[in-house]
């Protein structure tokens, strides 16, 4: 298993388990229990850590990119980074798009 050893490729693989991490804490903590509290603190932080999340799932894409394309990033860990990325853009689109 071969490190990245460019910045952007550290970069966008830190960003990747960040949006992972948070991704599952989603899941896990904020969506599946929802008798956490009285809802009031939810209603006001979670849009914020929705959009957080997001930008680090398409944060780490974009310097997946930048790593792999200007800087010749050899490491496959610089190519997972993209598969968050691609979902973001995918939801992002989804929302635009078809409205509900």
């Amino acid at each position: 298993m071969k490190m990245p050893t460019t910045r952007y490729g550290r970069w966008a693989v830190w960003l990747g388990v960040a949006f992972v991490v948070m991704f599952l804490v989603n899941t896990f903590v904020f969506m599946a229990m929802p008798s956490l509290g009285d809802g009031t603190w939810r209603q006001s932080i979670l849009p914020f850590y929705g959009i957080l999340m997001l930008l680090c799932g398409l944060g780490a894409g974009v310097f997946s990119l930048l790593a792999i394309i200007r800087e010749h990033e050899r490491s496959w860990l610089v190519w997972i980074p993209l598969l968050p990325a691609l979902w973001v853009i995918f939801m992002l689109l989804g929302e635009f798009l078809f409205p509900h």
